[in-house]
């Protein structure tokens, strides 16, 4: 006979935090958003990677590319490239990633003498680098014999087929330093002699790296960027149960920093193969998540797998159709709470925390609050990412306003079969996501900083700094769909959204 749950599966809306006792000392400016998130054993060591904020980009093709990756990297999150795309696709996006900013960059717009100011120009195009140093053969690694600024050539008086070796700055007329030169010291020479960047050569005056100056002032204005030792951005990558053992070496290669296996239904042998794969080729050095599940079965099966991290969460996202196409799923709210106990019941009994990830149903800022509470370590978000400039997908005009296209991984779009597969062929026999618009909603930073800044303040309310300490002291209580309606503006009509002006004289 079939198993019957007694109590209903909730969603993140039928719950609200009850305020506790704010003191003095707790004010959002105080409040840590540090989170883990692999495993390791707690109260023994520190976690070897930590999020700086509990947000991750999904695992999607409308939403997670190398630049969504660097524009949350920055602000403290992180992104997972997504990996229904061509293994050397998807490791030369992880590969930009970490060439970004490195504090000591290989270039990658290198020009030779003989190239002209067109190509100078088409280079700039494709790359976005205003700075691009010259060498002999045109390579990353040639002799050095100049740098091309924006400073060195006037488009309205110079010809386009006018040869780089004939308006770059030469080598003779550079500062330049070793290649064994310190960040630190690398810092002090461009504040020394006023510089935007400094190459770096060997003893043959190849060039090895290049440093900017604006990497240096990146890092004073966004103190929660999430870089590795070698000041590289940190970047995670999809990946999924069936060419496992081609792509993971090399996203490896490329530096992809944790991995996660891709998929809409976690609790399977597939996902256990793949984590075992990776044991026995990487050790631990190779961090890698699982999921999705939604109970504590589910959970227990990955942890014991060697899962660094569980993702939680099916059919609850906004382009997810799996619950009405297959009758799978659970409520966000309820699945969060079930696995978060399997999580702590785990360490209890082991001694090694295993974050969990809350992927899915978060409409709301607030959402985002409740899953930290109710014992998330972080979120993985589609639709609230897909909808800023740094997603790679379209703005449109839809009706006169301007949206963003966001789709699903098993619509017909998207296509991904690895991520629905069931070990049968490689195809989608149905979808489980349809193709949709968003609102576009601008760029990255700004909105990102005032969801964190809600998040702080809801801690705030509930007397907390750091997020255990609001899973401690978070009090949760069910509301009525009465309720839901009376929490948001009601009885009134509601004035069109114009910019306050003061009247006040």
């Amino acid at each position: 006979m079939a198993f019957y749950y007694e109590e209903p599966s909730r969603t993140f809306n039928e719950y609200l935090l009850v305020p506790g006792h704010t003191p003095a000392s707790c004010i959002p400016t105080k409040v840590s958003l540090k989170t883990p998130l692999v495993r390791y054993r707690k109260g023994e060591e520190e976690c070897p990677l930590s999020l700086n904020i509990p947000m991750v980009s999904a695992i999607m093709a409308a939403v997670s590319d190398d630049r969504m990756a660097v524009a949350l990297a920055t602000e403290g999150g992180l992104s997972f490239i997504y990996g229904n795309q061509s293994i050397e696709d998807q490791a030369a996006m992880v590969s930009r990633v970490k060439q970004h900013k490195a504090g000591f960059v290989v270039s990658d717009a290198t020009l030779s003498p003989d190239m002209t100011l067109e190509q100078v120009l088409e280079l700039k195009e494709v790359t976005g680098h205003s700075t691009m140093p010259v060498t002999d053969d045109g390579k990353p690694n040639g002799k050095l014999l100049g740098v091309v600024t924006e400073r060195d050539y006037r488009l309205s008086r110079m010809s386009l087929d006018a040869k780089v070796c004939d308006f770059m700055t030469p080598r003779e007329k550079l500062i330049v330093a070793p290649a064994e030169t310190s960040l630190k010291e690398a810092n002090d020479i461009i504040w020394d002699h006023k510089l935007n960047s400094l190459p770096l050569v060997d003893d043959q005056d190849h060039l090895v790296y290049m440093t900017f100056r604006k990497d240096y002032d990146s890092h004073k204005d966004n103190p929660l960027e999430m870089l590795d030792a070698e000041k590289r951005y940190i970047v995670g990558a999809g990946i999924n149960s069936r060419d496992y053992a081609e792509r993971v070496p090399a996203l490896v290669e490329a530096g992809a920093d944790v991995l996660c296996i891709d998929s809409s239904e976690g609790f399977s042998d597939w996902q256990k193969m793949t984590i075992e794969w990776v044991r026995e080729h990487y050790g631990n050095d190779v961090k890698i998540g699982a999921g999705n599940v939604v109970d504590r079965e589910g959970f227990r099966f990955l942890a014991e797998a060697g899962a660094d991290f569980v993702k939680v969460g099916i059919g609850g996202g906004s382009i997810c159709i799996t619950r009405e196409t297959k009758g799978i799923g659970r409520g966000q709210a309820t699945a969060t709470i079930e696995v978060a106990k399997a999580r702590d019941e785990y360490f209890e009994q082991t001694g090694i925390y295993v974050p969990i990830c809350s992927d899915g149903g978060i409409v709301y800022d607030h959402h985002i609050s409740l899953a930290l509470a109710m014992g998330s370590d972080f979120v993985m978000l589609g639709r609230y990412f897909a909808r800023f400039d740094e997603s790679p997908s379209n703005k449109v005009v839809v009706n006169g306003t301007y949206m963003k296209e966001y789709w699903g991984e098993g619509s017909a779009r998207a296509r991904n079969w690895g991520r629905y597969d069931l070990g049968g062929k490689k195809s989608l026999s149905f979808e489980e996501g349809v193709d949709s618009y968003v609102p576009y909603a601008g760029s990255l930073k700004d909105n990102i900083a005032v969801t964190l800044l809600k998040i702080r303040s809801t801690m705030c309310n509930c007397g907390a700094l750091t997020i255990p300490e609001f899973r401690d002291k978070a009090k949760l209580t069910v509301v009525s769909s009465t309720s839901i309606v009376e929490g948001g503006a009601h009885d009134v009509l509601l004035k069109d959204k114009t910019p306050y002006v003061s009247t006040a004289r």
